[in-house]
């Protein structure tokens, strides 16, 4: 009996463990099926994704931005295939190595490298390390494809600019966009690495140029390089910029002013078709286009003939004796002269203690209106600037569009001055004084201007006081449709004066050019009116000095003002030589050239006698 029970305590025992087992390892079981339930339902789509991803890869393939041509077709920026580097993050296991191994290859800065990797985006999306690769840059890359995980070398189109330096400043250039414009609204769609307009009409008109980028996914292997393509969305090439100029007549215009520093700018007074827009100092924007390093950057910027700047539309300058135009419209349209009203000069202008010179230190006698611009007698001018006052030139000067932005399209156009009471009051917390009106009389003292305003003001006089707003884009063509959309040409405002007074004016301007101080821009084949200036750039006592003997940087700048044909205005140019002394020597007979060259251009040859 003792064994009996014995053997009943044991068997109990047995059922008690076999039970506790049974429970254990159907809470395994639970467990196990709990966490298959969360790896493939719940968490499914997550690991599905995860691993697709690690199979494919998304690559976005650049657009090709469109094509921008002259006014007669002639190619002005194009697209060239070129290679650039990317690397995908998500393959990359050791940064510092592959940014070190790049860096041999490619003699690329390491700083350069790390900072592109480290910027914002997706692991998974291509991060651009270097464009326009050299062919035997991207072979190096390929010889070393397992030593380089997640390194992959792509075919896109760069920009490119076959003129090189030919109308660089209306072009512009590109470049990759930077941190702080991926901030921007205007590039919500964009990516670290798209290119994108930096100058020129390639910045104002970018979001048509630019195209849209595509998308392809790409199955890979575990290093991260490509195998097969699965998927291509295809990228869309951005649209077609006509400009208004005629690249002939702008590259005779850059030509002109050579290795000087200054600007040429011709328009069409009927339109406002700008017709050329020369700037020098200049820049290759090809070289613009390419990623510079910083030494090359800070090269360019601090460069003392500042050849970024664009000294049309951001040069602000003296007028000098060209104000003197919309100085005669105020004088007449005022009733502060009449056309017969004479002054007379003898050389100075006595005011208070203090005595204004002429130009002409023996003076020019008894002038009327029509005499004192054609001969520009300053003392005629400054009697008419006290009589005016200064508020009554500032409201004439801004009705000719000084002190205002012209609206060409062009990034950072500048306003310069035209000053007033309130202006000065404003500015410099000083009141006006009296003499300070002498002197913006004739364009000097707190007066500046572009020449761009400047041709825009003489193609106002030539068009009877009708403006219009500068235009530089003529059309684009739209890729996809191939529809060509024209751009308006946009009327600025009229300026209120008779057109007697008009009349008046253009017939002085006339005799500027062929009896007064601009004869040299007197032409064979084409009437030219204009007006002649020289814009003091320092009271240096120049009287004691031949101009030779004085520092280039100290010599006055040249200006002339000019349209023609003079019965049926069809150009209207305005010429600023930078240091190069009067306007008459120095830059009437630059606009002569262009004026003639506009007309060759725009006149047919006749055709030659045929032989019987």
């Amino acid at each position: 009996m003792a064994n009996s029970g014995l053997h009943d305590s044991e068997l109990g025992e047995l059922q008690r463990r076999l039970t506790l087992l049974r429970i254990g390892l159907l809470l395994v079981v639970s467990l196990l099926a709990l966490r298959l339930w969360h790896l493939q339902i719940r968490e499914g789509p997550y690991y599905r994704d995860l691993s697709e991803n690690n199979r494919t890869r998304s690559v976005l393939l650049e657009p090709a931005r469109g094509l921008i041509y002259d006014r007669h077709g002639v190619l002005l920026a194009n697209n060239v295939p070129s290679f650039s580097l990317y690397v995908t993050l998500e393959d990359v296991k050791d940064r510092d190595a592959l940014t070190q191994k790049l860096a041999e290859l490619l003699g690329l800065d390491s700083a350069m490298i790390r900072k592109k990797l480290a910027g914002r985006g997706s692991k998974m999306l291509p991060r651009k390390i270097k464009d326009r690769l050299t062919l035997r840059d991207a072979t190096l890359i390929e010889s070393h494809r397992l030593d380089l995980p997640g390194v992959m070398i792509q075919v896109e189109s760069q920009r490119n600019y076959p003129g090189g330096m030919a109308a660089a400043h209306l072009i512009g250039y590109v470049g990759e966009i930077s941190p702080e414009q991926l901030e921007k609204p205007e590039f919500a769609d964009l990516h670290q690495g798209s290119i994108v307009g930096q100058y020129g009409v390639e910045k104002s008109f970018d979001r048509h140029v630019r195209g849209q980028a595509g998308q392809k996914s790409v199955e890979v292997d575990a290093l991260g390089h490509e195998k097969r393509t699965v998927l291509v969305d295809k990228p869309q090439s951005g649209n077609d910029l006509y400009l208004t100029i005629d690249i002939r007549l702008q590259k005779v215009a850059e030509d002109l002013l050579g290795e000087e520093s200054g600007a040429i700018v011709a328009l069409d007074p009927t339109s406002g078709d700008v017709l050329a827009m020369a700037s020098r100092p200049g820049f290759d924007p090809n070289v613009l286009s390419r990623e510079l390093t910083p030494k090359q950057w800070v090269e360019i910027v601090q460069n003392e003939g500042r050849p970024l700047n664009n000294r049309a539309s951001q040069g602000q300058y003296p007028p000098g004796s060209t104000f003197k135009v919309p100085m005669a419209v105020a004088a007449l349209e005022s009733n502060t002269m009449s056309p017969s009203s004479s002054v007379y000069c003898n050389g100075g202008y006595q005011f208070g203690k203090r005595v204004y010179r002429d130009w002409k230190a023996s003076g020019h006698g008894q002038v009327d209106l029509h005499k004192a611009l054609v001969h520009s007698c300053d003392v005629y001018f400054y009697t008419v600037g006290q009589r005016m006052g200064i508020d009554t030139m500032a409201e004439y000067a801004k009705e000719f569009g000084l002190g205002h932005e012209t609206g060409i399209e062009l990034p950072s156009e500048r306003v310069g001055i035209v000053p007033s009471t309130a202006w000065k009051m404003k500015a410099k917390k000083e009141a006006w004084l009296p003499g300070e009106t002498i002197s913006a009389a004739i364009g000097q003292g707190y007066v500046t201007v572009t020449p761009l305003q400047m041709a825009s003001m003489i193609g106002t006089v030539a068009n009877d006081g009708v403006s219009y707003r500068p235009r530089l884009v003529q059309a684009i063509m739209d890729r996809m449709t191939g529809n060509l959309q024209e751009m308006p040409a946009v009327p600025r405002g009229k300026v209120h004066a008779k057109p007697d007074t008009f009349r008046l004016v253009k017939e002085a301007l006339a005799d500027v050019v062929t009896e007064g101080t601009a004869t040299r821009a007197k032409s064979s084949i084409v009437t030219i009116a204009g007006k002649t200036g020289t814009a003091q750039t320092t009271a240096l006592a120049k009287e004691k000095k031949a101009e030779q003997d004085i520092p280039k940087k100290f010599r006055d700048h040249a200006w002339f003002v000019a349209f023609a044909p003079v019965e049926s205005p069809e150009i209207a140019v305005a010429v600023l030589a930078e240091h190069m002394g009067h306007g008459g020597s120095a830059a009437a007979p630059l606009a002569k050239e262009v004026i003639e060259t506009y007309m060759k251009l725009t006149r047919p040859e006749p055709a030659a006698a045929s032989g019987s």
